[in-house]
């Protein structure tokens, strides 16, 4: 019997395997094609000028903490979707997703204006005036490239929740291409067009926004008419809103937290001075685009968790829980060794061989590199704690765990390393270890000794 009971359980395991894989690979292409629009407005701006490419690190993880907090109601429509999907109610699915298009319209509204005075703002967090110019004109125009963003997000986070998702990659992809042709003209300008530098990586940022949202609305609409998804969309929801609110500014203010760590770190790098920023901008975009491997898989893990939890099957949701751990440790370790096996090539690929700074720029962003293999694992594991933790709707807590993880262990840890212990970069990045292993332990904590047990408190 026992030898029975084992069997079953492997084969539940390679079932999980195939699962979390087949919707997740889909959604870990979409995010590696959907970063890769940011990584291409890196590099091209890195081959303009040094200037531009420290003024975009800044304004561009300024942009990305917004966007993130917005997110949140996007991301509540996963495992609110699943969960509804799982019980049969088409009606709550409309609900939800319509009102996380409105409170991601509200949100973008809300921004427009502190947005305005960019410069001004980078200025007070001690930016040098060249790059806080150049960074408040970026802002002042991908504002508008907002609420694209946030209704997009919304799109995706619906079609994934009802196992959807090879088309966000095609689409993504799609926009991919588009927008490397855009910013090759506009930034350089090539083809007949005005050369615009870091106006026109913004400029090339909304528009491909813009035509993504349309795009993944279209194919929702073309593929499931019967929900009605865009029916009578002008007429708010009190209850729906209040409910995706509820979810989903957790959700946003857990994101921000995380976010506004390496924003954070990228402020006092900044401080440390031009080449530094640039550098660390550098490690920081190859650091985030193979965590987009993680972001897709946590997504599916957190669609596998709604059903489980819309289902209150507990075994399911643990065995399901363990398995995306494995997956994403194991891709921590594969992306370890190419760190430590070809640094110099994968800095280099920013950086203008002619450019007078190349070689300053890539002595330090190889340090980097290789210190951002310390934090493969802890990242790993903090972000399938959080995407379980969201599959169970379980968001207030986890949020607490974030903030003090990020902002009161993380924050002081890189300020008292790079500037007083005077470790400068390293520092800083040390720092950054020592919040997202907190943040492992605390949600993984969090969600192992209490949240994975709400599906049995609530038969």
């Amino acid at each position: 019997m026992r030898l029975s009971n084992l069997m079953s359980s492997q084969t539940s395991y390679r079932t999980h395997v195939r699962k979390l894989l087949t919707l997740g690979l889909p959604l870990v292409g979409a995010n590696v094609a959907g970063f890769s629009i940011h990584m291409t407005d890196t590099i091209m701006l890195g081959w303009y000028s040094v200037t531009s490419l420290a003024a975009v690190t800044v304004a561009a993880g300024i942009w990305f903490i917004a966007f993130v907090i917005g997110a949140g109601f996007a991301r509540a429509v996963t495992p609110m979707v699943a969960e509804a999907v799982e019980q049969g109610d088409d009606i709550r699915v409309r609900r939800v997703t319509r009102m996380a298009l409105w409170l991601s319209a509200i949100y973008a509204a809300l921004l427009a204006v502190p947005f305005m005075y960019a410069d001004a703002m980078l200025l007070a967090m001690g930016q040098e005036p060249a790059v806080a110019e150049l960074g408040g004109t970026y802002l002042r125009i991908a504002i508008f490239g907002i609420f694209p963003a946030l209704a997009g997000q919304v799109m995706r986070s619906y079609l994934g929740a009802i196992e959807l998702t090879a088309v966000q990659l095609w689409i993504t992809l799609i926009a991919l291409l588009a927008n490397g042709f855009v910013n090759y003209a506009l930034i350089f300008g090539n083809f007949g067009a005005p050369e615009l530098g870091v106006k026109g990586a913004a400029i090339a940022s909304v528009v491909v926004q813009l035509v993504q949202m349309l795009a993944l609305m279209a194919y929702v609409q073309a593929k499931r008419p019967d929900v009605q998804l865009f029916r009578r969309i002008w007429k708010s929801d009190n209850e729906a809103m209040g409910q995706v609110f509820r979810l989903g500014l957790p959700i946003g203010l857990t994101s921000f937290a995380e976010s506004a760590l390496f924003v954070g770190t990228s402020v006092m790098m900044g401080w440390i001075g031009e080449i530094e920023l640039a550098a660390h901008g550098i490690a920081i975009q190859l650091t985030a685009f193979m965590f987009m491997f993680h972001v897709g898989m946590t997504e599916a893990a957190t669609i596998r968790a709604s059903r489980h939890y819309g289902a209150r099957n507990e075994p399911e949701l643990r065995r399901g829980a363990i398995v995306a751990y494995g997956v994403s440790l194991s891709f921590g370790a594969l992306v370890v060794l190419i760190y430590l096996l070809i640094p110099s090539v994968l800095v280099s690929l920013f950086i203008d061989p002619s450019d007078p700074a190349r070689d300053a720029v890539l002595a330090l962003g190889i340090v980097l590199l290789m210190l951002s293999a310390l934090f493969q694992f802890v990242d790993a594991a903090q972000i399938v704690a959080l995407s379980v933790l969201r599959g169970v709707q379980d968001t207030r807590v986890p949020m607490w765990h974030a903030c003090v993880s990020y902002w009161v262990i993380g924050i002081p840890c890189s300020y008292i390393m790079a500037f007083v212990f005077d470790w400068g970069p390293v520092g800083l990045w040390l720092g950054l270890t020592v919040g997202l292993g907190m943040a492992a332990i605390l949600l993984g904590w969090r969600f192992w000794a209490q949240s994975v047990r709400i599906t049995s408190l609530k038969h």
